[in-house]
């Protein structure tokens, strides 16, 4: 059922992407559309995952490292090669997958998540992040990511076009469309992005629930790092917010926008699930 979901709202959010094209250019607009957005997406395909790993500094672990191991396992488990390892110098417990597909993917755990945890809830943690490589979220993620933002650059580029007055007459938009395009599609494409990543999470803690035989492990894991989430200070995500959605728990420290403004489903909602499981 996630994996519908996904699929309606990826293909909602490209034909947003060619709908706002259209509307701004006609044919051409939405060429140019589909262009940038290609463009973005091959830059993000080939480079996103060593972007990010840059962005937190990560350093790569041995392959006698606990977490190295447990990665081993679980993937011969899920029958995927075995990703990469790092580790954040963060207090904040947290862990992200990234790559462009099970023969390129990374992940990352920070310190503060290595202290906290038990053997058996790190292993359904990292059963988590498994399970996204598996899917092929992280490419999902990003690629949702990227077309949100050419919804936003070609709807700022229209706007700056409109202020400068370089629309001939006949190709002018009503400024009452103008308006709601600026406003809404923006919001738009960010509320579609936010459905995915929901969408995805639940998928990937099924995942982990099934590579481990143990879904308390990881509904555990969880309940622990939601309390801690809401009491740490994670400065590397505060300061690249537009990465928090690869992270198992939302890592920034605003928990009061409503649900349907969240890069990640309900931690309650989550255990609840995997309680059911067991």
């Amino acid at each position: 059922m996630n994996n519908i979901k996904t699929f309606a709202l990826m293909a909602g959010m490209t034909a947003l992407l060619l709908i706002i094209g259209g509307v701004i250019g006609g044919r051409g607009g939405m060429m140019m559309a589909l262009m940038f957005a290609g463009l973005m997406n091959f830059g993000a395909y080939w480079f996103s995952d060593q972007i990010v790993l840059k962005m937190y500094k990560a350093e790569p672990l041995s392959k006698n490292h606990i977490v190295s191991k447990m990665l081993q396992k679980l993937s011969r488990r899920a029958g995927i090669p075995t990703p990469k390892s790092f580790l954040l110098k963060q207090s904040s417990p947290n862990a992200f997958a990234t790559g462009r597909n099970p023969e390129n993917a990374s992940i990352a755990v920070t310190e503060g998540l290595m202290s906290l945890l038990t053997e058996d809830e790190l292993y359904g943690v990292l059963a988590h992040e498994i399970s996204h490589v598996l899917h092929r979220d992280t490419l999902i993620s990003t690629v949702s990511a990227t077309i949100a933002g050419a919804i936003s650059g070609i709807v700022n580029l229209f706007m700056w076009t409109n202020i400068l007055g370089g629309h001939s007459d006949e190709r002018r938009v009503n400024p009452l469309v103008s308006m709601l395009i600026m406003l809404l599609a923006p919001m738009a494409a960010s509320l579609i992005q936010f459905a995915i990543s929901r969408s995805r999470e639940f998928e990937a803690d099924a995942g982990s629930a099934k590579l481990t035989g143990s879904p308390s492990s990881l509904a555990s894991a969880l309940m622990k790092l939601e309390r801690h989430a809401k009491n740490g200070y994670f400065s590397d995500a505060e300061t690249h917010p537009a990465s928090a959605h690869l992270f198992i728990i939302n890592p920034l420290r605003a928990e009061k926008l409503t649900a349907l403004f969240q890069t990640h489903p309900l931690t309650e909602e989550r255990v609840r699930r995997l309680n059911a499981m067991s």
